[in-house]
């Protein structure tokens, strides 16, 4: 059997799992709730985050605040995909709007450093497992060579068994995540200049590490200088 046939064999078989539609809905209604808060914010044209101006993410957020109807425009567009989320005939199409917003949300939360990282890329994840969940319905348009299993031939009765496997593995990714995040990056500006000071204590080269604080919120400098300017102090104290 190929592994093509032995992944659609497992999908199948997947769907007709009640746990697995549980946790289906459980991601829905998860994702559906990070989006529907922060919608409201901008489409009531409220500044969405408390980050300082200084912040990366948060100049970034204060720009974003000042384009008028494009701010608008985007709270629409998830609240829009949070509510087509928690209906079930309309769920994929919630899951396909959903998907390009918070992968920006991602790469963005990396780019800067932003703490929420673990957060964004648990919600990617999944988000990717709700179009996983409907790959039935998504896989005419799939560029790859299509299974020959035959979903109408694993459509039995359904399944109580518990997948200990998939879960399993689902809390490794999670484990996974969380702790590569918290090494990924040597220093990180925090969410407020006392909370980048503080880091400074477990930092190998506490003063440049207070210098890049200083060089983030008060000096209102960009990330990228700042992170220079951290490298180069390194290289004075050693």
């Amino acid at each position: 059997m190929s592994i093509l046939t032995g992944l659609a064999q497992f999908y199948y078989e997947a769907k007709r799992n009640k746990w697995f539609r549980y946790f289906t809905v459980f991601c829905r209604i998860v994702l559906a709730l990070g989006f529907i808060p922060s919608g409201i914010v901008k489409i009531m044209g409220e500044r969405f985050t408390a980050l300082p101006v200084t912040h990366p993410l948060g100049h970034y957020f204060e720009a974003l605040h000042l384009t008028g109807y494009y701010y608008t425009f985007i709270g629409v567009i998830q609240l829009t995909a949070a509510l087509l989320l928690l209906i079930p005939r309309s769920a994929l199409l919630g899951a396909l709007i959903y998907f390009p917003i918070i992968l920006n949300i991602c790469i963005l939360a990396y780019a800067v450093r932003f703490e929420g990282t673990r957060i964004t890329t648990l919600m990617l994840l999944a988000n990717v497992y709700l179009l996983s969940w409907d790959y039935d319905r998504l896989k005419s348009i799939l560029p790859f060579r299509q299974s020959t299993v035959d979903s109408y031939s694993t459509e039995k009765t359904s399944s109580n068994k518990f997948p200990f496997v998939f879960f399993g593995c689902g809390f490794a990714i999670v484990a996974s995540v969380i702790v590569i995040n918290h090494f990924l990056y040597e220093i990180r500006p925090g969410n407020s200049l006392l909370e980048c000071r503080n880091s400074c204590v477990n930092n190998g080269k506490p003063n440049a590490c207070s210098d890049f604080c200083e060089c983030i919120y008060n000096q209102g400098n960009a990330l990228e200088k700042c992170l220079d300017k951290y490298e180069k102090a390194q290289e004075v104290e050693k």
